[in-house]
């Protein structure tokens, strides 16, 4: 029998705190060092018999583990990720993989050069709904995709921003903190980006950050994907309210994603497919089927499929590139807002990793 794996937890947030949860529940790790200075981080340690160090280097040092969770601020990824895989230890970093997509660019280098997995926590990969889309997509059955709308709606209460200040200030707004989970997920399904527009406003709360954004994208392909964002609009269509991912969030049972294609239209995360009867043009009538899909914790599965790169079964999901590519898209997005360009996606800082 494989005994546990040895896991060290950076960060003791709210996120950290789930990691260490899961860590717990899943059957081949344990959560065997916690890194963070705040009090929060001793307390996570000695309610999980976990050992208690005040930074990741600090922590690898020890010795002794065989992955770490990288659940720290965004401004603190690049080291924490570099020093892991200076180590030979494999890391899941929570998203965005950096603060910027230089510094993502400085970890798919160093990944490639090291050879140590690095895993970026886009965890909605992992959702068995998800799954079965990318599989009913990839197996035509809206025929070609040309369209999709992405509707991320919600309000956040007051609290959570005085709770955090740093909630307020530029490169911590919606865009970036939720709207990249959906860009993720669009690359996911559909390809990559080859073009952004966007606009956003901060007219509600009036922050120093956007509380609200819109953007189009042109894929590859040539599909066109809306996307429309705000943490000030209550609403019952966002994938936290629609998805039942996460409890502390009331499921709503409404659609938030609209794929469309030549033939049909796959609504998530409810998985409802339309398709014509006949002929696929607006005088056939529409049949509506829903697919079947065992439903299971994205973040479970996430930490089982970490361990699992680790015990070298499985190549990352979603690996170092991956989260540089959706942050990049990400970033775009605010620079196409900014300027009121429409920006052509190129990667720079990714080919620039990939070449040196």
């Amino acid at each position: 029998m494989t005994h546990p794996l040895a896991i060290g937890l950076a960060g003791a947030g709210l996120i950290g705190q789930r990691h260490a949860d899961y860590l717990a529940q899943c059957a081949g790790t344990r959560l065997a060092a916690v890194a963070d200075p705040a009090a929060a981080g001793a307390e996570l340690a000695n309610r999980q018999g976990a050992a208690h160090y005040n930074d990741v280097d600090a922590m690898l040092d020890a010795g002794g583990l065989d992955g770490v969770i990288l659940a720290t601020p965004n401004a603190l990824h690049l080291s924490g990720a570099s020093s892991c895989l200076r180590a030979g230890i494999p890391v899941l970093v929570e998203k965005p993989v950096a603060a910027n997509g230089a510094e993502a660019a400085q970890l798919v280098m160093l990944q490639a050069q090291t050879g140590t997995p690095l895993l970026v926590g886009h965890h909605r990969r992992h959702n068995p709904v998800i799954t079965a889309a990318r599989t009913a997509l990839k197996r035509g059955d809206i025929g070609q995709p040309v369209a999709a709308q992405v509707t991320t709606l919600f309000r956040k209460p007051d609290a959570y921003f005085d709770a955090g200040a740093w909630r307020k200030q530029p490169g911590a707004g919606p865009v970036m903190i939720n709207l990249i989970h959906d860009v993720d997920l669009m690359r996911h399904l559909l390809g990559e980006v080859k073009q952004v527009t966007a606009l956003t406003s901060a007219a509600t709360r009036r922050f120093q950050v956007e509380d609200t954004a819109g953007a189009v994208l042109r894929m590859d392909s040539g599909a066109i994907v809306t996307l429309i964002l705000s943490d000030t609009a209550l609403s019952p269509a966002s994938w936290e309210l629609t998805a039942g991912e996460n409890p502390d969030y009331p499921s709503t049972g409404d659609s938030c994603y609209r794929i469309s294609g030549t033939h049909g239209m796959l609504d998530l995360p409810g998985l409802t497919l339309w398709g014509a009867a006949r002929q696929p043009d607006w005088h056939s009538p529409l049949r509506q089927t829903t697919l079947d899909v065992h439903h299971d914790d994205p973040l479970a599965l996430q930490i089982s499929h970490f361990a699992d790169v680790i015990r070298g079964r499985s190549a990352p999901l979603v690996p170092a590139i991956e989260g540089a590519r959706s942050l990049d898209v990400v970033e775009s997005i605010l620079t196409a807002a900014a300027t009121g360009r429409t920006i052509t996606l190129t990667y720079p800082h990714e080919q620039e990793a990939l070449h040196a």
